[in-house]
């Protein structure tokens, strides 16, 4: 039995199955992960360019790095690792995605329950007055943009040294406790919070796939089951078991 049979056949055992996904899942929609040699942090210095008060202080130089990281987002497709989990939520085998990204790609893909934990660039607000508005009525021809009261405007997304939305951590803190299968896909899930996603999942019982190509801090020591893949081939593979099965 390969891997792909084996995971396919626990998926429709389980009660409650959740997906922690991050950077590597969007990899092949053509955004790089941030820490990647192709990756923004290559270019920028996440002190000077990432940090919430990095923004306040200079705001104008920050969203010099925000243009780029814009085009990338507002660009980009889903592949077929997000179309997969899409398909895995319609047919009720997956409850729900936790995702450390910000590119809105699984909504694009169809999924409905997604968790933001990082927040989402789908709007802009006011640092000041926290006024939010849709990102395709901004005009980002003059940076930073403004809001009415004079204040720069910023992306949805989490700074370094701002802290995880509430209701996200707590929303992803309840699917970790309440999962009996959890897929992480394309995160090593090292940076906390998200870092204590996958142990929490463990200690309550939960059954743990990681489908990445490279390996992790918890591929030798969490994981119940691994596969070397891109998340756009693994998933494509588990969805075509399923069918296989009937299901």
């Amino acid at each position: 039995m390969n891997n792909y049979v084996k995971t396919a056949e626990l998926l429709v055992q389980s009660r409650h199955v959740m997906a922690l996904t991050g950077a590597g899942i969007s990899v092949e929609s053509g955004i790089p992960d941030f820490r990647s040699r192709d990756g923004l942090w290559s270019r920028y210095d996440p002190v000077e360019f990432g940090y919430i008060e990095s923004f306040r202080a200079n705001p104008e130089k920050v969203w010099k790095m925000l243009l780029e990281m814009d085009r990338l987002l507002t660009g980009a497709q889903p592949n077929t690792g997000h179309m997969a989990l899409a398909e895995l939520e319609k047919r009720g085998i997956l409850r729900e995605i936790v995702t450390q990204n910000v590119d809105s790609l699984h909504q694009k893909a169809g999924s409905h329950n997604v968790i933001e934990f990082h927040g989402h660039a789908r709007s802009l607000r006011c640092d000041k007055c926290h006024e939010r508005f849709p990102r395709e009525n901004i005009s980002l021809k003059d940076i930073p943009p403004r809001c009415g009261c004079g204040y720069a405007l910023r992306p949805e997304f989490v700074f370094f040294g701002e802290e995880i939305p509430r209701d996200a951590l707590k929303q992803a803190m309840d699917a970790a406790q309440e999962c009996d299968f959890m897929m992480i896909v394309g995160t090593s899930a090292s940076v906390a919070p998200a870092s204590h996603l996958p142990r929490v999942a463990k200690n309550r019982g939960a059954f743990l796939l990681e489908i990445n190509p490279m390996e992790t801090e918890l591929s030798n020591h969490t994981i119940d089951l691994r596969i070397s893949q891109t998340a756009g081939k693994a998933l494509s593979c588990i969805v075509a078991a399923l069918n296989e099965m009937g299901h």
